[in-house]
């Protein structure tokens, strides 16, 4: 089984453990939640929790009940190979930022030039 990181250059896909529990977290933080709860609300055991905060993935029985429970998609967590991309993170990134019911467009111009300024800063070179 392949890594998350593809050593052969990116040409199969792959799973990104590290996003999928960064946006767990996120999405338990903003809903003021311990991890003990988020694994009594999501019907996992706390020892998986515990497992991705250590880098490592999910069975995929787990990863259902969480995905369903933050109401994600589980495609947002496998990354393409890189020649099969359509656009990158910042063609899309108007799409994600109008996807959240958080934001107004004001919001989300805002973000848009925030995060293309910092990208532009720290993006390398190919």
């Amino acid at each position: 089984m392949a890594d998350a990181a593809d050593p052969a250059g990116g040409d199969r896909p792959a799973f990104d453990a590290d996003a999928f529990y960064e946006v767990l977290d996120a999405e338990r933080s903003e809903r003021r939640l311990t991890w003990k709860d988020v694994a009594a609300q999501a019907g996992v055991s706390a020892s998986t929790l515990t497992r991705l905060g250590q880098g490592r993935r999910p069975d995929v029985d787990s990863f259902a009940r969480l995905v369903a429970w933050g109401g994600f998609t589980a495609d947002q967590f496998v990354q393409p190979p890189r020649q099969a991309q359509a656009g990158g993170f910042i063609t899309n990134l108007p799409a994600y930022l109008r996807s959240d019911p958080n934001l107004d467009e004001r919001g989300v111009r805002a973000l848009e030039t925030i995060i293309r300024a910092a990208y532009d800063q720290f993006r390398q070179e190919s």
